[in-house]
């Protein structure tokens, strides 16, 4: 393979890792492909140790690809008096958007409608914290450049922007800024693919059986053997799964679930905005418009211990409470033919205060764990998407100081692979949404289409998406199947409508590849 494409990651870096594992130690052993255990694998490797990952199925392909695609600083948490969280989130979504993955994360306007039905000192509670959070915003050193600063709208004004909302009640509305992620899958991806970069073995399809310490029993779900990996210290960062091999952990999954409609159906709207539950402080249902003229509405905060983590059920009751919220502001409220699809996800809450308790999940708090006791693995849990850098470097410091290695952190520099500044950005010689997605490997993918006539058309009419991106995740990002092509590599089967059109292409594409030399694959 070619070492410019040293970060690619298929089946030959598959296999060649496999081959190491079997004869060599690693300094860290991570469970777990989500983007806690991609943070903890490029913390680690960055740090000059050597790494092994292993994900039991395709990376992001839990809680880390059904979020709700943003990256936020936290205003929730300033509603519930949880400074030191929100500063964190804040901090680390300057990170974010500045260094680490300026090219997948960009600004996202929402709105905070005021109408008749609500008190005054609630619209005034609304915009007294929104310029808090913009205190926040300024004090991290995040130019307002990048997020605008809030402001108060008239009621013409929001009407233009959130043309669905119901103008009858409706006084005005508080605009405020936060990140959006194109895709938090690619996320997941474009961190894990820096990290093979640096040398860390990254395979998936690698079930972890049992843990110690220092060594993982591991089974290949390819072929069935068996995998000894052994290390000076192994992290657990399986998410709604890391009970399974810390039982000391009162683990809460809490499912969090999202429906998606035409943007076109709520007059396609140029911000997100928010509906405020009844009768729960502090928690609203969101309306996020996103790239492909699809909208999200989320999402449900409820205990969920029986869902399966990689694609959790999506139960009536959670859609009929969204349409109910959502439509007591709408002028033509959205009915159940509306909703395309729905996804969820299960959040790794850990109860730490009230252990065993009933509380609800909605209160339990979104700070991280590390589960750090001698003679066990590390278990690192909890936490949001937007702080999984802060969330690894704390995990690595603990197995750093179990092996005596004395290298810190080196994550709030490191951009991933694809990011560069905007600037830089901006001038790439590719069309625009490609380089939301790939950043500054772009044009490599933009010329892929060049290669054969399958590659250069849309996978089915009425979508941008072509067979180009498709071979592209196959050949560097690891995806050997259909479902991974439009499930996460792109996010076509969020509704399976689309997914129906698009699968006979994308069989054909993926056939074409399984036909091919390994040259042919992935060059020499």
């Amino acid at each position: 393979m070619n070492t410019a494409h040293r970060s690619w990651i298929n089946d030959v870096t598959r296999n060649a890792s496999l081959e190491q594992l079997r004869t060599r130690k690693v300094d860290v052993a991570v469970i777990g492909g989500g983007i806690t255990g991609a943070g903890v694998a490029l913390d680690a490797i960055s740090r000059g140790l050597s790494v092994a990952l292993i994900e039991s199925d395709d990376f992001g392909s839990g809680t880390s690809g059904f979020s709700s695609k943003l990256v936020h600083g936290g205003l929730r948490y300033l509603a519930k008096a949880d400074v030191a969280l929100a500063w964190e989130s804040a901090v680390e979504r300057r990170r974010l958007m500045e260094t680490i993955a300026p090219h997948l994360i960009h600004p996202l306007g929402f709105i905070i409608p005021d109408t008749s039905t609500a008190k005054r000192t609630q619209t005034i509670a609304a915009a007294a914290g929104v310029l808090i959070y913009d205190v926040l915003r300024c004090a991290t050193g995040l130019s307002g450049s990048i997020l605008p600063r809030p402001q108060l709208l008239s009621r013409q004004a929001v009407a233009a922007m959130v043309p669905a909302l119901d103008t009858a009640t409706l006084r005005g509305g508080v605009l405020y800024w936060d990140g959006q992620i194109i895709d938090d899958a690619r996320l997941v991806l474009s961190v894990l693919r820096t990290a093979a970069g640096l040398g860390a073995h990254v395979l998936r399809d690698v079930q972890a059986t049992s843990l110690t310490d220092t060594s993982v029993h591991a089974t290949d779900r390819r072929t069935g053997a068996d995998l000894e990996i052994r290390a000076g210290v192994v992290v657990n960062a399986t998410g709604v799964w890391a009970a399974d091999f810390e039982e000391d952990l009162d683990l809460v999954p809490s499912r969090g679930t999202h429906l998606v409609v035409r943007a076109e159906r709520l007059g396609n709207p140029h911000a997100a905005h928010t509906v405020a539950v009844p009768g729960h402080f502090g928690r609203f249902v969101f309306v996020l418009p996103q790239p492909d003229s699809v909208v999200y509405i989320g999402l449900t905060d409820e205990e969920d211990r029986d869902a399966d983590g990689h694609r959790p059920t999506v139960p009536e009751h959670d859609v009929d409470f969204l349409l109910e919220v959502l439509n007591q502001v709408l002028a033509v409220p959205l009915t159940r033919e509306d909703v395309l699809g729905t996804f969820a996800g299960l959040r790794p809450l850990v109860r730490t205060k009230h252990p065993k308790t009933a509380a609800p999940s909605a209160e339990i708090s979104r700070h991280h764990l590390v589960h750090d006791v001698p003679g066990k693995p590390i278990t690192v849990v909890g936490g949001k998407l937007t702080t999984y850098r802060a969330m690894a470097q704390d995990a690595v410091d603990a197995a750093a100081a179990r092996i005596g290695a004395t290298a810190r952190s080196r994550t709030t520099k490191i951009a991933l692979v694809g990011a560069a500044p905007r600037s830089v950005l901006e001038k790439i010689d590719a069309p625009a949404r490609l380089v939301t997605k790939y950043g500054t490997e772009a044009a490599d993918v933009h010329r892929l289409a060049g290669e054969h006539p399958l590659l250069s058309a849309p996978l089915y009419a009425g979508t941008q998406i072509t067979g180009a991106e498709l071979l592209f995740g196959l050949r560097a990002e690891g995806a050997t199947s259909l479902e991974d092509l439009l499930e996460r590599r792109t996010r076509i089967g969020l509704v399976p409508e689309d997914a129906a059109k698009a699968r006979n292409r994308a069989g054909e594409i993926l056939g074409m590849f399984d036909h091919c030399s390994a040259t042919e694959r992935y060059g020499s």
